[in-house]
């Protein structure tokens, strides 16, 4: 039998509420469709309110419902949680959550790879103990603190990530999940809307650092230009930089078939393994994620082998082949940065003539329009024979490029998907990127149908 993660009186005594029977809880769901037998399903109030799903919820099987109040056709004397505050309470079970276990934890930030990184790591943690990771992006005001309350107790290793889109958002998320290692993977250009420069970004995400525990590591990417604001807001932390010329750096990176071997040395150690991308950046990256295992105590070595197991998750750099195509699917989010990654990561995945398909890039602030009409102007756009976009911003780059490389745009990622037909030839390799509101990655399953083969592995 399952031990439970939460009983009544535990939840009680984390948030101040009130149980209406005596339950006990094996996890924790804030979704109908995701929800299993024995969970507590957490009424949020987001597109629409959890209360108008508790009754479903419980008829599920969900061992209680975490409730501000009794909702409509639910029973008084139904498994309940009543608080004041829904979020309120499920920050106080996160609280609760990672004060009762001994994980070491490692909290991750950044303006791009975030996702990535954090599967990077508790792949590589997996050998080495039970590990504990955030689900998908679960980054916000309310995905922190559910991957807090999700924390079984026996923990050896958490690996939680911190997101933001307004300023003071992650110095509250840091210090509910008191780090053992705090690490920033890069800072760029994105969120714009809400910061007045990179530098404005660079402090957000340097306030991290504000939740380490005493005696905590703070790692961060050196070579940027804002590193001495992020190493200014770890001052009080032992720091670990990774990067060129840094204590833990990358020495080669050859990439073939899809993969790439890497050569490393972390805390003086020479390692080599091998990942399966294409993609320099989540090298890069992968050298930060050995650096901070190392400060969290992980057997080097071990760490490095492990990471032969990561893939990348669906719309964030695999690699598929179908069709005749060679498909870089790197759908999820785009800003400059991370664009300028996909198309490096597309350069080196062999021969072939090479097409862009791309979705607008959003909350760049009020220069989005000069941002995505100055692609035109990359360097990496020289190899890329065709580009196709959709969206009002991506207008802007079609109007900018020489009429040899204008491809098919169109208002939305419907226009592009109704001629997934049109869009690339046998032998092409192509990258689709975009910001997760443009929708392109709706155009990834259009090319493949219209070519009529299933879904194959992601090899990279």
């Amino acid at each position: 039998m399952t031990a439970p993660l939460w009983t009544a009186a535990d939840a009680v005594a984390a948030t101040g509420g009130r149980a209406t029977t005596d339950w006990a809880a094996t996890g924790i769901s804030i979704d109908t469709r995701t929800l299993a037998p024995g969970d507590l399903f957490v009424a949020l109030k987001d597109a629409r309110d959890g209360h108008d799903f508790v009754a479903q919820a419980l008829a599920m099987g969900a061992a209680a419902a975490l409730v501000s109040r009794v909702p409509e056709g639910v029973a008084a004397d139904a498994p309940l949680l009543i608080v004041a505050d829904v979020v309120a309470a499920l920050e106080a079970l996160g609280r609760a959550g990672r004060a009762r276990s001994g994980a070491r934890v490692l909290a991750i930030t950044g303006s791009a790879g975030k996702t990535s990184t954090k599967d990077m790591a508790a792949c590589a943690l997996a050998p080495q103990g039970r590990v504990h990771a955030a689900e998908a992006s679960l980054n916000n005001h309310w995905g922190v603190p559910l991957t807090l309350a999700r924390m079984p107790q026996d923990a050896g290793f958490a690996v939680l990530e911190i997101g933001m889109n307004h300023p003071g958002e992650i110095a509250p998320l840091a210090r509910l999940a008191r780090p053992h290692v705090a690490m920033v993977t890069t800072v760029a250009a994105a969120h714009m809307e809400a910061f007045e420069d990179v530098s404005g970004i660079a402090r957000e995400k340097a306030s991290i650092f504000e939740g380490l525990e005493p005696g905590g590591t703070a790692v961060i990417p050196e070579g940027l230009e804002t590193t001495p604001i992020l190493r200014a807001g770890a001052s009080g932390a032992r720091r670990i930089g990774f990067g060129p010329d840094a204590e833990a750096r990358l020495v080669s990176a050859t990439a073939a078939g899809g993969e790439t071997r890497v050569e490393a040395e972390v805390a003086g150690q020479r390692l080599s393994f091998t990942l399966a991308s294409a993609g320099e950046h989540f090298a890069r990256n992968a050298i930060g994620v050995l650096a901070a295992l190392h400060a969290l105590g992980a057997d080097l070595p071990g760490a490095a082998a492990a990471l032969a197991d990561w893939r990348p998750f669906k719309g964030r750099g695999g690699v598929e082949h179908f069709g005749g195509l060679t498909l870089l699917d790197d759908s999820y989010n785009a800003n400059p940065a991370s664009l300028a990654a996909g198309f490096d990561t597309q350069a080196r995945l062999g021969a072939g003539r090479r097409v862009a398909i791309l979705g607008d890039m959003l909350e760049l602030g009020p220069n989005e329009a000069a941002i995505h009409r100055g692609i035109a102007g990359w360097p990496q756009l020289e190899g890329i024979a065709l580009v196709h976009a959709c969206g009002p911003r991506m207008r802007h780059l079609m109007d900018a490029l020489p009429a040899e490389k204008r491809g098919i745009w169109a208002e939305t990622a419907d226009g592009l998907s109704a001629r997934a037909a049109d869009l690339a030839r046998e032998g092409d390799i192509v990258l689709i990127k975009g910001s997760k509101s443009s929708r392109v990655a709706s155009v990834v399953d259009a090319i493949r149908r219209a070519r009529q083969t299933p879904p194959g592995p992601a090899q990279g």
